[in-house]
C-alpha cells in the first residue's frame, strides 16, 4: 500500500509503498477513503514534540474507512463495516502497533494511523459510522469533535446566561463554538488572528469577535464583561502565550480555564499565584473527556438535527500524494481542518 512517512522532522513527508504483516490480536484492516489533518500531526512532522525516537514512522489520527478484515478476538466490528478511527481510546482490545516494512526496512507505527491507503489499528480506536453521517463528515468524529464539542458538553456543560470566551479558531476551537451554543450563554466570545476564521466563528453563534492581533484580547474580554471576566474560557491555539491570556481572562471565584493545545516541546505557561487564590480555575483536557462509544452518536445526531455544521470545517481537500502541502497550508492557517482524500469511491 502507499503511505506517507515520517523519516526526518522538518522535512517533507515521503510517499512510498510499504508492506504489512498477518493480522494480530485485537488489530483490523480497514481500507481508508479520508484522513484529517490535525495540529498534533503538524507539531510532530515539524519536530516541535521534541525528540522522535520512533524515527521512520506512520502518521494521522482521525479518518474513515471500511473494515477488510479482523484479527482474533475482535467482536466490535466486522468485514464491509463504515467505521471512524481516532486517537482516544474507547471499547474493546488495545491491540499491538502494527508492524510495517519498506525496503525490507522496519517502520514504525501506534495504535491507529491514517497517511496510509490501509490503516492496521487497534479495535478500541474503531468506532462503527453512524447512519446518516457522511464518510468524510466522519473524520471530525476522530479528533475535533470528541475534544472540542466534548470539552463543552463533557466538562463544562455551560449554565443558561453564562460567558464564554474560545481563543483559536481551528477544528477544536470551532467545534467548541458550535456545541457552545447549544447552551444559550448570554455571550460567546471567539478570538482569533484570522478575519476569516471570525467570520466563521459569527455564523456558528459568537455574539463577539476579538482579532488578537488589532486588540488585547484579554482587556476587550473585561470590557465586554464588565470587567469581570468570563464564566468559561476554552483555549485550543497551541500556544502558551494564549493559554495565560484564556486563563487571565476567566473571572475570579470559580471562573474555569480549559485548555486542548499542546505547545511546542520546552514552553512553559506562567500564571500568577494570586490569581488561583482569588478562585481562578485552570486544568488541560485529554480529549475532551469524550468516550467514542457513548458520545459520537450523540455528537452524529447533533449534525444529522442541523445543530453541528460540521461540512463549514472541511474548507480544502487534498490527496495523499499532496499531503504535504495540506501541512504547509495548516502551519500558515490558511485552512481550518485539512482533508485528505484517499479513497472517495468508497462513499
Amino acid at each position: 500500500m502507499k503511505a506517507a512517512i515520517l523519516r526526518e522532522v522538518n522535512r517533507p513527508l515521503e510517499i512510498e509503498n510499504i508492506e504489512f504483516f498477518p493480522l494480530q490480536r485485537g488489530q483490523v484492516t480497514v481500507k481508508m477513503a479520508y484522513s484529517g489533518v490535525c495540529h498534533s500531526q503538524l507539531m510532530e512532522a515539524r519536530g516541535k514534540r521534541g525528540e522522535d525516537s520512533w524515527l521512520p514512522h506512520l502518521l494521522g489520527h482521525e479518518g474513515t474507512g471500511i473494515v477488510q478484515e479482523v484479527g482474533e478476538g475482535v467482536t466490535k466490528v466486522k468485514k464491509g463495516d463504515r467505521v471512524i478511527l481516532g486517537w482516544i481510546k474507547g471499547d474493546g482490545i488495545n491491540a499491538r502497533p502494527a508492524n510495517f516494512t519498506c525496503n525490507s526496512k522496519h517502520i514504525n507505527s501506534g495504535n491507529v494511523t491514517t497517511f496510509n491507503e490501509y490503516s492496521i489499528v487497534s479495535e478500541n480506536r474503531l468506532v462503527k459510522l453512524p447512519n446518516g453521517i457522511p464518510l468524510d463528515i466522519g473524520v471530525l468524529f476522530g479528533c475535533a469533535i470528541p475534544t472540542g464539542a466534548g470539552i463543552v458538553m463533557n466538562e463544562i456543560a455551560p449554565r443558561e446566561n453564562t460567558t464564554i470566551a474560545i481563543f483559536g479558531l481551528g477544528g477544536i476551537g470551532l467545534s467548541a463554538l458550535m456545541a457552545t451554543k447549544l447552551f444559550h450563554c448570554s455571550q460567546i466570545i471567539a478570538v482569533d488572528i484570522e478575519e476569516t476564521k471570525l467570520e466563521m466563528a459569527k455564523e456558528f453563534g459568537a455574539t463577539h469577535t476579538i482579532n488578537a492581533n488589532e486588540e488585547n484580547a484579554v482587556k476587550k474580554i473585561l470590557e465586554l464583561t464588565y470587567n469581570e471576566g468570563v464564566d468559561y474560557s476554552i483555549e485550543c491555539s497551541g500556544v502558551a502565550k494564549v493559554i495565560e491570556e484564556a486563563f487571565k481572562s476567566v473571572k475570579n471565584s470559580g471562573g474555569l480555564c480549559i485548555f486542548a493545545s499542546h505547545p511546542k516541546n520546552g514552553d512553559k505557561i506562567c500564571l500568577d499565584p494570586y490569581d488561583l487564590i482569588c478562585g481562578k480555575q485552570i486544568r488541560g483536557s485529554w480529549g475532551g473527556s469524550s468516550k467514542p462509544d457513548i458520545d459520537i452518536p450523540k455528537f452524529a445526531k447533533l449534525y444529522i438535527d442541523g445543530k453541528l455544521p460540521l461540512e463549514k470545517l472541511l474548507d480544502k481537500r487534498y490527496t495523499l500524494d499532496t499531503i504535504n502541502e495540506a501541512l504547509d497550508d495548516l502551519e500558515n492557517r490558511n485552512v481550518v481542518r485539512p482533508l485528505i482524500v484517499i479513497d472517495d469511491r468508497l462513499e
